[in-house]
């Protein structure tokens, strides 16, 4: 009442039964669907005045407000998840984690663990297959089957016991400062101020090559090779029976194929080996002189008495007999070289580790190895060094 007129119209403050004449049809509740709870009972209808239950229970009706209302329950309906839904909470849930203070610390070592881990991957299959295994330096390698049980301790060969130094046991002479003692009571300097410095042991080398079997020319070429690497390497100590047994598995000491070795140390005609283009066992080395020392200009051929691959000897070759020329195929320059080479990085060709470790790095074969232990042993014996 506003005015002293009855509208019915007028809200009431709360929800109560519409009055008497002014209310429209009374909205039915939605059925629940099954296996949804059941809504919970409308409160009863006051009774009015007379006994009879209100207009409210005349149509069975729930009243609105009151009960009809059906209340929400979580996951009441729950289905399968689709693994696209469950990625993209996933990819929220992480989103969210990483603008935490424990997620900016932990998302970065975990994006680097991975990056490394990555790395390292790559690196352990790309690194071994670009890497290329290296090629023998000084001789022609071939890929003859290892031979089992090399021994890598025990006596060096040429000696008939414990390591002992160069001169105790029958070798060319014992270095000194001023001059190297030579067999027979002889003092001279290591190089002769001209002609071939070798020709200085030609005595010792006629006594010990009667016994060897080995050219006199290759065992003064030997020889001097040791006396010069005693004033110029003198921890190396090499013996000349190690060049020796080099010189005679590689060419026979500059006579294979009819070849002569002549009083200068020249051979009569030069030694090449076969092209080195990995057929038949061999490596594949490509030119590196353009032909000029194995007159291959597409491949590398070994060259000399001591087997020199071209690319080693343009970088290790020695003049050993004053002549001006590092030749290849001159025994005494080869003979020299290949001792430069065996001494390289401060070996003791006394201790066995280090005699295997030379040879090996020669040749890369440990038959190759095994054969010049073999011919090394016997010529230390059969000259009684």
């Amino acid at each position: 009442m506003v005015d002293g007129e009855r509208r019915n119209t007028a809200r009431p403050l709360r929800p109560a039964a519409p009055p008497d004449g002014g209310a429209g049809p009374v909205p039915r509740p939605r059925r629940a669907s099954s296996g949804s709870p059941t809504p919970e009972k409308a409160p009863s209808t006051p009774e009015s005045a007379d006994g009879s239950a209100g207009p409210g229970a005349a149509t069975g009706a729930e009243e609105p407000g009151t009960g009809g209302r059906r209340r929400r329950m979580p996951f009441a309906h729950a289905g399968p998840v689709r693994p696209r839904q469950l990625a993209a909470g996933a990819a929220r849930a992480t989103r969210a984690w990483s603008r935490r203070p424990s997620g900016r610390t932990t998302l970065p070592a975990l994006f680097l663990l991975a990056l490394v881990g990555a790395a390292t991957t790559a690196g352990a299959v790309l690194v071994p297959a670009a890497v290329r295994k290296p090629e023998p330096v000084a001789v022609e390698a071939t890929s003859a089957a290892p031979v089992l049980g090399v021994p890598q301790t025990g006596p060096v060969p040429g000696l008939t016991g414990a390591p002992v130094l160069p001169g105790s046991t029958g070798l060319p002479g014992t270095p000194g400062p001023s001059g190297t003692p030579l067999p027979g009571g002889v003092t001279t300097a290591p190089a002769l101020p001209s002609g071939r410095p070798a020709d200085a042991l030609a005595g010792w080398a006629q006594r010990v090559g009667g016994t060897t079997d080995v050219p006199a020319v290759a065992l003064q070429a030997y020889g001097y090779a040791e006396l010069v690497l005693a004033q110029t390497h003198r921890s190396c100590q090499l013996s000349w029976t190690t060049l020796a047994a080099i010189g005679y598995v590689e060419s026979r000491h500059g006579t294979t194929g009819g070849v002569t070795l002549l009083p200068n140390g020249l051979t009569s005609r030069e030694i090449r080996g076969d092209a080195l283009d990995g057929q038949g066992g061999r490596s594949r080395i490509l030119d590196t002189d353009q032909g000029q020392l194995d007159g291959d200009r597409t491949y590398d051929r070994a060259i000399g008495p001591m087997q020199f691959i071209p690319g080693t000897w343009q970088e290790i070759g020695a003049d050993a007999d004053n002549d001006g020329v590092k030749n290849p195929h001159d025994i005494d320059d080869a003979a020299l070289a290949a001792g430069e080479y065996l001494c390289k990085g401060g070996r003791n060709m006394t201790i066995p580790g280090d005699w295997w470790g030379a040879i090996l790095s020669y040749n890369d074969v440990r038959r190759y190895a095994q054969d010049v232990f073999t011919k090394a042993d016997e010529y230390g014996r059969r000259s009684g060094t």
